[in-house]
């Protein structure tokens, strides 16, 4: 059986220096350095297929979760959610 990481959305960090991924099969978010090293991952029950991605003017990364109907706040980093935002 061939696995594989599907990219669903991707944004980058006003700065440029990270990017973010989410992949809807998998349950994750990815965050990459610059130059493709992975930086963090993060998975979270209350991020069931996660689908949409936006990282704001100021820094923070919102994703919505298709399956789980929430959006979650997570930091900048990749490692931690900040808050629910919706359910």
């Amino acid at each position: 059986m061939l696995l594989c990481f599907a990219v669903r959305q991707c944004a980058v960090s006003p700065t440029g220096d990270r990017l973010y991924i989410t992949s809807r099969n998998q349950n994750k978010l990815l965050t990459l350095a610059r130059d493709g090293t992975l930086l963090a991952t993060y998975t979270d029950p209350a991020l069931d297929g996660p689908s949409g991605l936006h990282v704001t003017p100021a820094g923070q990364v919102l994703v919505c979760g298709d399956y789980s109907h929430t959006v979650l706040q997570v930091g900048w980093e990749g490692e931690s959610k900040l808050a629910t935002l919706a359910t």
